[in-house]
């Protein structure tokens, strides 16, 4: 009976902690996104009332309304999710090493690192005008995300591919820039357009290619003393709905 009062006991305290969770979502969301609740509750609804009325239709209003509040309770939950992650990003983007945390989102099946891997800055000790590259590697192979004036980010990046190919020659290498404009990616769908990359090695080749990457070293241009480009940080908790 002790184990069975334990095992509850920790169920009940899982329980709470993932309420908390979702609380804890919810009000950092909602600071960003004020009209997450709506969006929420909009989502509820339609889902609901569809079931229901689904349930009329084939005389079982009782059985079809309970599943629309549980599918409206998981449709509001998703829907809460991508506003969250959403926010996310609008709390980094513009920073100075948002593309860095933006890679770093990708937790499975790819190497990843928040601090660059080159850096120009074009007038000391102004970080929002430096050029940076971050690198990415996975089955697709290696990827460089470079942020920042376009100009000097291109010249960064045909740097760093060239650098990659000498110590990982027939690797492929994919150079992305983050932005607005044109052939450029919108920070918050970096992640996935690196995720959606066709895989192209192996995963012994991937542990391979990140031992020789690593053997390159970190930062080759130095920034401004003081300046940190790693300050750009994701909101986890806004992401763990994902």
């Amino acid at each position: 009976m002790a184990r069975n009062k334990d095992g509850d006991t920790s169920s009940s305290e899982k329980k709470q902690g993932r309420l908390s969770q979702v609380r804890d979502v919810y009000r950092i969301s909602k600071q960003a996104d004020p009209a997450i609740g709506w969006y929420m509750l909009l989502s509820f609804l339609v889902v609901f009332g569809v079931l229901l009325v689904v349930g009329f239709i084939v005389k079982l209003p009782w059985i079809f309304g309970i599943f629309g509040v549980l599918f409206g309770i998981l449709a509001a939950t998703i829907m809460m999710s991508r506003r969250a992650e959403r926010a996310a990003y609008t709390q980094i983007e513009g920073q100075a090493g948002a593309a860095g945390a933006a890679l770093t989102s990708i937790r499975r099946g790819w190497y990843t690192d928040r601090e660059p891997v080159a850096a120009d800055v074009a007038r000391p000790g102004d970080i929002n005008s430096a050029a940076m590259v971050y690198r990415a590697l996975g089955r697709p192979g290696v990827v460089l995300v470079g942020e920042g004036p376009t100009g000097r980010v291109q010249k960064l990046l045909a740097a760093e591919k060239k650098r990659v190919e000498r110590v990982a020659p027939g690797v492929p290498v994919t150079t992305l820039r983050v932005g607005s404009g044109e052939n450029e990616v919108p920070l918050p769908k970096l992640a996935s357009k690196v995720q959606r990359l066709k895989p192209q090695i192996t995963k012994d080749e991937m542990a391979i290619v990140n031992k020789r990457l690593k053997a390159l070293g970190g930062l080759r241009a130095p920034l401004p003393p003081g300046v940190d480009p790693t300050k750009a940080r994701m909101d986890r908790r806004a992401l763990r709905g994902k």
